[in-house]
């Protein structure tokens, strides 16, 4: 169908896509240097807020301004992209014919931009990790459905049943993996495992508690680390194999199949995200490796989106 809402909507959804991203990494910033990522006397600085909540002393000032300029940017960032999801729904679905496909997608970017804003109310006091992963997979949820979106508002997708069913099972497994991502950052297990395959030794006190959003990390104020957390580092690690084994033959029969784009971009964000995490753990989590880490996960999310859409 010629409809001249398309072209339209091809152009809001790629704002809003470029907006979600800004957001997501805004969101990041504000919690891994909350966290105490990029703080002057690192390591001994992480999770230091935390601590010094939970032993109800005034938290330290280091690296406010920065953290309030980028809530304020999140905000203002927020907004505007909140105002272009209902002005894509309104497009898509106030005026004759509707448009169901897009309109569909449109509705669901609304009510995830809804729970986020109502989300973030708790998010700035918020210590356990279900509040971090809720502000996560909703941000990479947002971006997910601007890109597809993007696509169906673009042209009819490219059927192809194999490519597109594996690339659901990549979709759940990565989703799983940011997930557990997400664990390692709200748990401050970003140092509890720091060699292979044992973690220094950290492996004889695992809990199984730092796999529990709702469960509140406890530090032990002598140290820099959460020993218990590596569970959940161990897990991601396992996870970042796993979804190796399954993007590493999915870019190469989206290469097969014609998808030369798709496929290559599959192999080199796989590639890119790999080389991240291995630079983390050997240089000890620097604040802009973590960022990138987050950025290309969002990347890679939208993208295996696409393929199983059969883009």
């Amino acid at each position: 169908m010629n409809d001249r809402r398309l072209p339209m909507l091809r152009r809001f959804a790629a704002l809003c896509a470029v907006l979600v991203l800004a957001i997501t990494s805004l969101s990041a910033f504000i919690r891994l240097s909350g966290a105490g990522l990029g703080c002057a006397d690192w390591p001994a600085c992480y999770g230091r807020a935390l601590r010094e909540a939970q032993q109800g002393a005034t938290p330290t000032a280091e690296g406010a301004q920065a953290r309030a300029v980028a809530r304020l940017a999140h905000r203002i960032v927020a907004v505007a992209a909140l105002l272009l999801v209902i002005t894509m729904a309104m497009a898509c679905l106030a005026s004759q014919p509707p448009l169901w496909r897009e309109g569909r997608s449109a509705l669901a970017l609304l009510g995830l931009a809804l729970f986020l804003a109502v989300l973030g109310r708790w998010s700035s006091g918020a210590r356990v990790p279900a509040v971090t992963l809720g502000n996560l997979l909703g941000g990479f949820a947002m971006l997910a459905l601007c890109w597809r979106l993007l696509r169906s508002a673009g042209s009819a997708p490219l059927r192809a049943a194999r490519l597109a069913r594996w690339a659901r099972v990549a979709v759940v497994l990565l989703v799983l993996q940011i997930a557990l991502g997400g664990l390692v950052s709200a748990g401050y297990a970003g140092l509890s495992c720091t060699a292979w395959p044992d973690c220094g030794g950290h492996w004889t006190v695992l809990s199984w508690q730092s796999l529990n959003p709702w469960h509140e990390p406890v530090f032990d104020a002598t140290l820099p680390i959460n020993p218990p957390g590596a569970l959940a580092h161990m897990a991601h690690r396992a996870g970042a194999v796993v979804l190796a084994v399954v993007l590493l033959p999915l870019g190469v029969a989206a290469l097969r199949s014609g998808r030369r784009g798709a496929g290559a971009a599959v192999l080199a964000l796989l590639a890119a995200q790999l080389g991240l995490g291995l630079a983390m753990v050997l240089t000890a989590l620097p604040l802009a490796l973590a960022l990138a880490h987050n950025l290309v996960a969002g990347l890679l999310l939208a993208l295996l989106v696409g393929l199983a859409d059969g883009d």
